[in-house]
């Protein structure tokens, strides 16, 4: 367990409650939520805190606006209307909200407001003092539930709770922050970490990290491409990255029999959805092959490894699941993951798209809502916003 104060252990009772949840969900581009995951995930705090009478503001970033301008496109408006489905109660958007005023000096216990995209305040990004301080002369308690920024030292995750009069972390802040720690800081052996995507040198660096710690790391996606021509593979015209083949290279050598390489793969000339899948072993790849995802041999490794596990860490779908021809070793993955008796943390937007279609959200022992943080946590780094909750906590 984490060293954080927690908002369970707060009386809110008719005090002003801020919350700094996590609302930046995808949406169309006639605006309308086509993923609310992230909202519902906000649900049991903001609800705990209004049925224990606080007075309840939230806050989140959405988008990437212009600091200083509003924007109708980054607006919380559809947010701030599932809020209250979700709640069934009224909750009101308020867009300049920094310095209170009446929506402030009106807000009762029981009651909550949705405070507009928190990044249309200059300053926020860059975690300004006096806008923190401002932000938190707003509230007699702060509650950090966005794990997903925890790796931003911004305004509403970082600075306002250095100033607020108490700082806690939420349900889902603790949640997360517990599950990680467990997973990491002594995790029942074998510990074997899945990590996959698009670039080795977006995840290098925890490439690296987790070598050192885990018994088992297996990769996959065009990271795995990468590692194949660092083990001499062929890998006709897949996406990989050529430059970091003696980086990929060097992991292999330092943990000899720890990473595995794929043997086979099924490949096809191109991405699309009729392509043809074709089986092929490594070594026998056209110059005009692409890898989209792992063969049976490696599948059979790879469940091997999973089912010896007492620790899962997976973060990145291992090939193209979203095409069926192309989605058997995700699959595998999965349903090997949901069949193992290991605690299992699973995390990153693409990961949670493939839990959900192969129907084993049931059977994962915990599903992260984060990307960035999720891994930068796994690389062993501390994250500004857990720093500063754990600070507060040890007073």
């Amino acid at each position: 367990m984490s060293n954080l104060k927690r908002l369970s252990d707060i009386d809110v009772r008719g005090r002003k409650v801020f919350i700094r949840a996590d609302l930046n969900v995808p949406q169309d581009d006639a605006g309308r939520i086509t993923d609310d995951t992230r909202i519902r995930a906000s649900i049991p705090g903001i609800r705990d805190a209004l049925a224990r009478g606080a007075a309840v503001m939230v806050t989140s970033h959405l988008g990437r606006p212009t600091e200083g301008q509003f924007s109708p496109g980054d607006s919380l408006a559809p947010v701030a209307a599932r809020l209250a489905e979700l709640l069934g109660q009224d909750v009101p958007l308020v867009r300049d909200w920094v310095d209170g005023g009446a929506w402030h000096r009106d807000l009762a216990p029981g009651q909550a407001v949705l405070l507009e995209n928190c990044r249309f305040n200059k300053g926020e990004k860059k975690d300004d003092e006096q806008l923190s301080k401002r932000m938190a002369a707003l509230c007699e308690v702060y509650v950090n539930d966005a794990f997903g920024t925890a790796h931003r030292a911004e305004a509403t995750t970082h600075g306002i709770a250095r100033f607020a009069t108490v700082a806690c972390a939420g349900p889902l802040m603790a949640a997360e922050v517990d599950a990680l720690t467990r997973a990491l800081a002594g995790p029942r052996r074998p510990l074997v970490a899945i990590v996959a995507g698009a670039k080795v040198s977006t995840k290098l660096t925890i490439l690296r990290a987790l070598a050192a710690k885990v018994d088992a790391l297996i990769v996959g996606g065009g990271i795995a491409n990468t590692f194949v021509l660092a083990a001499g593979g062929r890998i006709g015209k897949s996406l990989a990255e050529p430059e970091l083949v003696g980086e990929a290279k060097a992991i292999l050598d330092e943990y000899p029999g720890k990473v595995p390489v794929p043997i086979d793969a099924v490949t096809a000339k191109r991405l699309a959805a009729d392509a043809e899948p074709v089986l092929k072993a490594i070594e026998n790849l056209d110059d005009d092959d692409m890898i989209l995802d792992v063969g049976p041999q490696s599948v059979a490794f790879l469940r091997t490894a999973i089912a010896k596990a007492g620790t899962i860490v997976w973060n990145g779908p291992i090939g193209v699941f979203e095409i069926e021809a192309f989605a058997g070793g995700t699959r595998a993955i999965a349903e090997a993951i949901a069949a193992s008796d290991a605690f299992s943390i699973a995390g990153g937007g693409d990961t949670i798209a493939a839990i959900n279609k192969f129907g084993v959200a049931d059977r994962i022992s915990y599903i992260s809502t984060a990307g960035g943080a999720f891994l930068e946590f796994l690389e062993g780094k501390k994250l500004p916003a857990v720093a500063m909750l754990e600070a507060r906590a040890a007073g």
